[in-house]
């Protein structure tokens, strides 16, 4: 009876594993999932869920929380999945992510376990010995001798849904997204936050495209990102079936397109940038292909131009927003772009905006200032840190960072970041983070970390460095002292050296004035 009433109960929520139920249900031998050759249908895909859950939930109880750390695969996803079902909390990690930083956020996030690749066995065998305590789970055939195989976890396990009841409310994701402090903040995510998000975006998009009964989304961009994630959820929600790569390689994607009739992709600018630079798309027969989203960092204009000329059929939507909203906010859909392609939009349905100054007061139109949101995407809190949350959440807004202007007709035009956020390839880099390191070098006595355009890759991160009195250091020890000790994406790419850092009276590094010196941040 606890059973049925824990089932019935689920079907009364927006719970992110009964989507994946239903879909069983309704359209069972539709394929789900599509990977490196292996192919599942929702009723496949349902049942290995259900194994994850079950097992999970034998082992841990409740709300347990499960880092996972691989690259691109159907693993990747059946985990958000099975981890839902049994209403625990997923920890997306960065893979590039250095064994400290790993560790970190394992920690801060209480997690029991890590699900991760063997092709990160070096980085897991550095985390397992600061961290035996912990359960890991292997995917694939080299298993360390302290990890269990992922397989083996679901061996035996019923296939049945886990009986558990699970709230639309209750945490679902932990995401982190580093702060100007340098600390990475896990943003807590709730099935409902993530599943309005589906809703919102199918809403906008179906305004101007006819959704079709069997859609194939291909996922290229990794799964570890919101936004990325957040597209999958979407594919789930609308029972389309999910086209995986494991990396970004051109030549594969173009052959996915044409082999598996791909409908629609989403690519962050900067693979947009890869990928038409890199093959000759008029090779490649690309007329299945119907809708293209980019996201994770602002799509310069001549991006656009190109993939407008390279795509002629296909309709592209851009979204704007960030981990913490779930992540769409805002999106520039076909038929406005026209005219307004420096812009990122208007904000989507069930979403309000503000653009506010210092005092949290509106603005007038054309004006800048931060854009704030209201709506059912709101991320719950971070983890553990009600002081960030009280201060990002205050007066029942969130307080974005993002510096924009609206113009008389409401469409958003991002300007610059508050909070100094770099993003660099659709990666957030925090030169707080980045200056802590610098800062630790012997031979640097002050530094600022910047961001500058760079035509691939949107912004890359700048270090400008005030070497100590009597000391030689050379910018190629700066970015080998940088890999040492962070992820590769945020080392720096260019150093400048300086005998002082300007500062204003309150000896606060001016970084506008080093923007102005080296570039600016973005460009149209």
């Amino acid at each position: 009876m606890e059973g049925k009433e824990n089932h019935s109960t689920n079907m009364r929520q927006l719970a992110i594993g009964e989507i994946v139920s239903r879909n069983a249900r309704k359209m069972p031998g539709r394929e789900a999932i599509v990977f490196e050759g292996r192919r599942y249908t929702y009723r496949e895909f349902d049942k290995r869920t259900n194994q994850l859950g079950n097992a999970l939930l034998s082992r841990y109880g409740r709300s347990v929380k499960v880092a996972q750390l691989l690259f691109n695969c159907s693993e990747q996803v059946e985990g958000y999945v099975g981890i839902a079902k049994m209403g625990g909390v997923s920890v997306p990690l960065n893979f590039r992510l250095i064994a400290g930083e790993v560790l970190y956020q394992l920690e801060d996030s209480d997690a029991a376990a890590l699900i991760f690749g063997e092709e990160f066995n070096q980085v897991v065998e550095e985390v397992h010995r600061k961290a035996p305590h912990l359960d890991y789970f292997c995917v694939g055939g080299n298993v360390p001798e302290f990890a269990i195989p992922y397989e083996g976890l679901l061996e035996a396990r019923a296939t049945e849904q886990p009986d558990v009841a699970v709230f639309d409310d209750d945490d679902a994701f932990i995401m982190y997204t580093s702060g100007t402090t340098g600390k990475p903040k896990g943003a807590v995510l709730t099935h409902k936050n993530q599943l309005m998000n589906a809703i919102n975006c199918l809403f906008e998009m179906s305004t101007e495209l006819h959704w079709l009964d069997h859609e194939r989304g291909q996922f290229v961009a990794p799964l570890f990102h919101e936004a990325a994630l957040a597209l999958a959820l979407v594919g789930l929600y609308m029972n389309a079936t999910l086209h995986i790569l494991r990396f970004f390689e051109p030549e594969k994607i173009m052959r996915q397109i044409e082999e598996d009739g791909i409908t629609i992709t989403f690519m962050p600018p900067v693979m947009s940038t890869f990928l038409l630079n890199s093959v000759d798309l008029s090779a490649y027969d690309t007329s299945s292909l119907r809708l293209m989203i980019s996201g994770a960092a602002i799509l310069p204009t001549e991006t656009r131009a190109q993939l407008a000329r390279a795509f002629p059929d296909v309709r592209l939507f851009d979204v704007f927003g960030q981990t913490e909203m779930s992540p769409v906010t805002t999106m520039l859909k076909p038929s406005q772009a026209e005219g307004r392609t420096a812009s990122v939009g208007k904000p989507v349905i069930n979403m309000e905006i503000r653009v506010v100054d210092e005092e949290d007061n509106d603005v007038p139109a054309g004006h800048v200032g931060e854009i704030i949101y209201r709506g059912p995407t709101v991320m719950k809190e971070y983890y553990k840190n009600p002081e960030a949350t009280a201060e990002t959440l205050r007066g029942g807004w969130f307080h974005s960072g993002d510096m924009v202007r609206m113009d008389d007709e409401g469409f958003v035009y991002v300007v610059d970041r508050k909070k100094d956020v770099i993003i660099s390839g659709g990666e957030n880099v925090y030169p707080a983070e980045v200056e802590d390191v610098l800062y630790r070098h012997p031979k640097i006595l002050e530094c600022a970390v910047i961001g500058v355009f760079d035509q691939v890759w949107g912004e890359a991160v700048m270090a400008v460095v005030v070497p100590k009195p009597g000391e030689e250091i050379t910018g190629g020890e700066v970015k080998g002292w940088c890999a040492e000790n962070l992820a590769g994406y945020k080392k720096p790419k260019y150093v400048e050296f300086a005998d002082v850092l300007p500062r204003n009276a309150a000896m606060k590094v001016v970084k506008g004035e080093l923007r102005k010196r080296y570039g600016k941040s973005i460009r149209y």
